[in-house]
């Protein structure tokens, strides 16, 4: 006997999410993805663990492993909530990449080059807000967190996914923001707002950015804000080879998480097994 799925359940499932204090991005991302689920069986529909198999193999055939696994983590959420737990599926396995691809990787030069586009636009909100996220490798989410305050500290206490933690923001930077926040009279509060007062929207952030990439000569697929956070990572790990202490200053719980940060290029990883001189 399967069980039946009704649209109410949906809604049962976001106040269960917001019970749990997740993000409004994740709440949102996990009830699309149930939704599309409820698409596919139908209002009314019997479902068992055959049907969530079949839903699987479509997602595959459209998907990415990596977006599949996302969904199907969503899913496989529900179907908990619901105590469904023999409709529940595994999610597909993916092998590590040894490396990553270079042309999603953005370079410190083609930032710069983002940064002087902004700059001769008049964008200075966006100058300085890649900046921030760039050399603090803040998530785009964390922004509101960057305010008024936290620059007379010199530092900003972040909130996100349910834990706190302390973000450095570097002197060079306090001194710009404290600049740049005099020309627009922000006295108080979240620095990166709209002209309503309002946190910055992440795809009016997104869009802002790509908004600069023929005048900056740069890929538009290499430009997302958290393309930032990556370019923070990889620069760090360079320098100190310290992946603990970047799993903290990125707000990681899990070091594993760090590592696909860190992944060199394909390019670099040639370069070295090259120097190894083992063919004669």
């Amino acid at each position: 006997m399967g069980h039946v799925i009704e649209f109410d359940m949906i809604e049962a499932y976001r106040k269960k999410l917001e019970r749990e204090e997740k993000s409004g991005v994740t709440i949102e991302k996990y009830i699309r993805d149930v939704r599309r689920f409820f698409c596919f069986a139908g209002e009314g529909a019997q479902i068992s663990k055959e049907t969530v198999i079949l839903y699987k193999k479509q997602l595959t055939e459209k998907y990415t492993a990596a977006s599949v696994n996302s969904m199907l983590a969503a899913l496989n959420g529900f179907l908990k909530d619901r105590n469904w737990y023999d409709c529940t599926v595994k999610a597909l396995k993916i092998q590590r990449e040894a490396f990553r691809s270079r042309e999603r990787e953005l370079t410190k030069r083609e930032y710069y080059q983002l940064l002087e586009a902004a700059k001769k636009k008049g964008d200075m909100r966006l100058y300085y807000l890649m900046q921030t996220i760039c050399s603090t490798g803040i998530r785009v989410s964390e922004l509101p967190f960057i305010t008024v305050e936290a620059l007379q500290r010199g530092r900003a206490k972040v909130s996100s996914k349910g834990k706190s933690r302390t973000v450095i923001l570097p002197a060079r930077l306090c001194r710009e923001l404290k600049r740049y926040i005099k020309t627009k009279n922000i006295r108080t509060g979240s620095i990166f707002i709209t002209r309503n007062g309002r946190p910055l929207d992440r795809s009016n952030i997104g869009h802002a950015m790509k908004s600069l990439c023929e005048d900056a000569d740069v890929l538009r697929w290499k430009v997302f804000p958290h393309n930032l956070r990556h370019l923070f990572a990889c620069t760090y790990y360079r320098l100190e080879k310290d992946l603990p202490h970047l799993a903290d200053l990125l707000g990681h719980s899990n070091v594993n998480t760090t590592r696909i940060y860190t992944l060199a290029s394909g390019e670099e990883q040639a370069r070295r097994i090259e120097r190894l001189g083992l063919v004669v």
